[in-house]
Formats: C-alpha cells, sequence, structure tokens
C-alpha cells in the first residue's frame, strides 16, 4: 500500500498570522514579515505531525492510494480521514494498461476514522496478478485552517510554537510532542483492536 499526496497545502491556507498572535511576536515595523517563511516551515512541519499521529488530514488536498491487493473484496479501508469524495478509481494490470472503473461500481462509505470503499455490488473490481488498483480521493476537513476543528487548531498552533522556541535544541529525545499537544491528540487518534494492538 502506497499513500501519495497529490497536492500540497497552499501557502496562503497557512495560519502564520495566528501563529504571529500565538507566538506574541511584535507588530508594525517595517519588516513584520521577516520570518514568514521560518513559521510557515514550522506550520507545515506540526501540521504533518498532527497529521501522522492522528491519521487525520486537516486542510483539504487530494491523495492517491496504491494497492496490489484488497485487503478486503468487500471493502478497501482509507488510510486517512475525513474523505470527503473518491475522483476515480483505476485498475492497472502488470503491462500498465489503466482501466477506469465507472463511479457506478463503487461508492464512499463516510467515516471519522475508518472511510471505506465500498462497491455498488459484491465486491470490488479484481486486481489483475502482478497488477494494482489506484484510489483517487479528497481528503481534509476543508479548504482553510478554520474549518479544522478547533482543538487540531489548537494543537498545531502549540506544536508550531514549540518547534519555534526550541528550534536550536538538539538534546530532545526523538519523538517528543509536548503533553498538551498529545492531551489534544488524544481523543482523535485510531484505536486499533486485534492481534499486536
Amino acid at each position: 500500500m502506497i499513500l501519495v499526496e497529490e497536492t500540497q497545502v497552499p501557502e496562503a491556507a497557512l495560519p502564520v498570522d495566528a501563529l504571529k498572535q500565538h507566538l506574541r511576536l511584535g507588530s508594525g515595523f517595517a519588516e513584520d514579515d521577516v520570518q514568514d517563511a521560518v513559521l510557515a516551515s514550522f506550520l507545515r512541519a506540526a501540521m504533518a505531525a498532527v497529521e501522522a499521529r492522528c491519521s487525520s488530514v486537516l486542510i483539504a488536498r487530494r491523495f492517491v492510494l496504491t494497492v496490489h491487493v484488497w485487503r478486503d473484496g468487500e471493502g478497501q479501508v482509507l488510510p486517512v480521514a475525513p474523505v470527503s469524495a473518491i475522483a476515480d478509481v483505476t485498475i492497472v494490470d502488470a503491462y500498465g494498461v489503466e482501466t477506469v472503473i465507472s463511479p457506478a461500481r463503487y461508492r464512499l462509505q463516510k467515516d471519522s476514522f475508518t472511510p471505506r470503499l465500498r462497491p455498488v455490488g459484491m465486491s470490488l473490481p479484481t486486481i489483475p496478478s502482478g497488477g494494482s488498483a489506484e484510489i483517487r480521493f479528497d481528503a481534509g476537513y476543508g479548504p482553510a485552517f478554520d474549518d479544522v476543528p478547533a482543538d487540531l487548531r489548537q494543537a498545531v498552533l502549540l506544536l508550531a510554537a514549540h518547534y519555534y522556541e526550541y528550534r536550536d535544541e538538539t538534546a530532545l529525545s526523538q519523538g517528543c510532542m509536548p503533553f498538551g499537544v498529545t492531551a489534544l491528540l488524544q481523543r482523535y487518534r485510531p484505536v486499533r483492536l486485534g492481534l499486536g494492538a
């Protein structure tokens, strides 16, 4: 299974001004925007960390999921949420010949944690030996940072501020995330059941 982000979060959607207010940076000076690029990079890093921790997409963008075998013929789980639409499903054979599947043969089952590609009939289209299926879909809470739930927005700002304040620190352990951020993310973390969970 390979998940690729086809579109990125646009610069205009990054809450640079909100982060400046959160950090209580000075304003009204001739060079107010001198740190904008650095703040944007910390925001991107914070959003990526939050999304990875929650298996959620904050600001809407398009993804393509490639699978070589369906995990379940009755529905393929999509690895991130919330998914708003499935753009297309394409079957690629071992020689690279692509067949676009009619949208009448599948549907999106929306879910806050485990959205699925479901067949309209009995099962999803067969993936040929040595081939793959590509599922293009749109995921995210919306096109703007304000569309993201308030607690996730706060987690992003807290984590971006943490990155900003400790940008020269090298002694923090790998994977360190402030307690306030992990507390805000706790209810969004997927629950895994089964062997080894």
